[in-house]
């Protein structure tokens, strides 16, 4: 009787071992499965660490995001994806700090339009059902901001590069490193709005080409020289009236329009594909520009935003929101803020 109790402790003591040994491989197995998708990463998007310091804190952050990524898109229950992209060794505000730049810094909040009791589009009844500028020609391809706070210029260039497209039938790549350089009024890589960036391209008398005056992702002084051959100009801009999707769909439905958005949340850092439905509050930090709209197969109502992140961002770069929300802001806040050049 004794030796088998001891026989059944002995076997219970290596099945526990056994246990143990088999979570602590299985641990280690992710562990390195982990640390292989980073180095795969780090290839991918060529990221090099200045030391090995600096690449454990960069890989634990890529571990936690990429965890949360599985774990979002794994419970299907959003109307959207989720992808390990090239902000994945980024922790939020560390993303938030470099990459978004709407109003970051920048003089005043206090929306100052050319004509702040005008909207020419008041009266237009008439709109397609949907509508995709690209389709128009009226879109020039993906652009990235980069590691510059910049995303205001983004905006407002893209929002003139399809006026002129739409008025003279010619689409220019603009440049947006002029405003960058150039305008003083706003701030630059540490911020701005698009408002502002109208006024000064009115008051330049336009902007260059990208071509004559490329983009740096930097600060630098302004080359007079170079903007001195503007390429494309307009005559002055609107604000679309706030909280007002309807107004919204009014002004996009005739040109691109330039809106601020909260755009540094977590899962619109990480999207990649669907209709984003948030989640998001109303804290305007980043500026993109809306080049279309629609609606899902399921009768859900979208805008089409082109964004300044790259291709690797979103859907080659674009992203489809919800449209017609409860919220008179809009979601994200689009709808709080957004402005378009004349022509």
């Amino acid at each position: 009787m004794a030796l088998t109790l001891q026989c059944c402790f002995c076997l219970a003591i290596c099945l526990g071992l056994g246990f143990w040994a088999s979570q602590v491989e299985a641990r280690t197995l992710d562990e390195m499965a982990m640390v292989n998708k980073h180095e795969q990463w780090m290839v991918q998007y060529g990221r090099v660490y200045k030391d090995v310091k600096e690449k454990e804190k960069r890989f634990l952050v890529f571990k936690n995001n990429v965890e949360r990524i599985e774990s979002f898109n794994q419970a299907g229950n959003k109307s959207y994806k989720l992808s390990i992209n090239g902000f994945a060794d980024l922790d939020n505000e560390e993303f938030k700090a470099v990459h978004t730049g709407y109003m970051m810094k920048s003089t005043g909040n206090k929306r100052s339009s050319s004509s702040n009791t005008v909207f020419m589009y008041h009266n237009v009844t008439d709109v397609p059902t949907s509508l995709d500028w690209r389709s128009e020609g009226a879109v020039t391809p993906i652009k990235n901001q980069g590691g510059c706070g910049c995303c205001w210029a983004f905006s407002a260039v893209a929002a003139m590069e399809g006026i002129t497209k739409l008025k003279t039938g010619n689409l220019v790549s603009l440049s947006e490193q002029e405003l960058v350089d150039c305008d003083i009024n706003n701030s630059g890589c540490q911020g701005g709005i698009m408002d502002k960036a109208f006024q000064f391209i009115q008051q330049n008398q336009g902007l260059t080409t990208e071509s004559n005056y490329p983009y740096e992702e930097i600060d630098g002084t302004c080359h007079e020289e170079k903007a001195a051959y503007p390429a494309a100009k307009i005559t002055g801009y609107e604000d679309v009236p706030a909280n007002n999707e309807q107004a919204l769909l009014q002004a996009v439905a005739n040109q691109p329009v330039s809106v601020a958005i909260e755009g540094s949340g977590s899962s619109f850092q990480f999207y990649s594909s669907g209709l984003f439905t948030g989640e998001c509050s109303t804290n305007l930090d980043h500026a993109v520009t809306v080049i279309g709209y629609g609606e899902n197969n399921d009768g859900t109502k979208y805008w089409l935003l082109k964004n300044s992140w790259g291709t690797g961002w979103g859907e080659n770069g674009y992203m489809k929101i919800q449209r017609d929300v409860a919220e008179k802001e809009g979601l994200c806040g689009l709808a709080m803020k957004a402005s378009y050049p004349t022509i």
